[in-house]
């Protein structure tokens, strides 16, 4: 896989733009490992393997658990590994990412309203709109993952 064009070179201000939104988002009060989690979560359904490898390797980072991220994908069927409050972001951040088929139902947002505040509900939505962003532009211009550059390396 090569990389089609670097867009933090070709559009520095547009990428800073997503940068501070990023930082607000690691600001906003909810916890990193959460958005983390969330981020992790929205690669997977998104397929970005930059932003997989990019954030399994952030969370192990962070004193992450290899169990809890193998079954990020599968975390309605891990039993009690998520807490409550993960397991609201995890379902919030499926129902927006694939809001083209779920229409985001009433019932999630009941669901998500009743453990988050509103501000967190609505930074919780700035970071899944932010990491499909990122996905989608990972995706189209190619990043490759860290760990292909280091296999490419050996």
């Amino acid at each position: 896989m090569t990389r089609r064009i670097d867009y933090n070179h070709i559009a520095p201000a547009g990428a800073r733009a997503l940068g501070g939104v990023y930082a607000y988002a690691m600001q906003s009060g909810l916890p990193a490992e959460l958005v983390e989690l969330v981020y992790l979560r929205i690669s997977q359904i998104n397929n970005c393997a930059y932003c997989l490898d990019m954030h399994t390797r952030d969370l192990l980072k962070k004193g992450e658990k290899i169990d809890r991220l193998a079954l990020v994908q599968a975390w309605r069927e891990s039993g009690n590994l998520f807490d409550t409050r993960e397991r609201a972001a995890l379902a919030w951040a499926e129902t927006v990412t694939r809001v083209a088929e779920t229409n985001v139902p009433d019932e999630a947002y009941q669901a998500a309203r009743a453990i988050f505040e509103e501000r967190e509900l609505v930074d919780l939505t700035i970071a899944i709109g932010l990491m499909n962003a990122y996905n989608r532009i990972a995706i189209s211009f190619r990043n490759t993952p860290q760990a292909a550059l280091a296999k490419a390396s050996d």
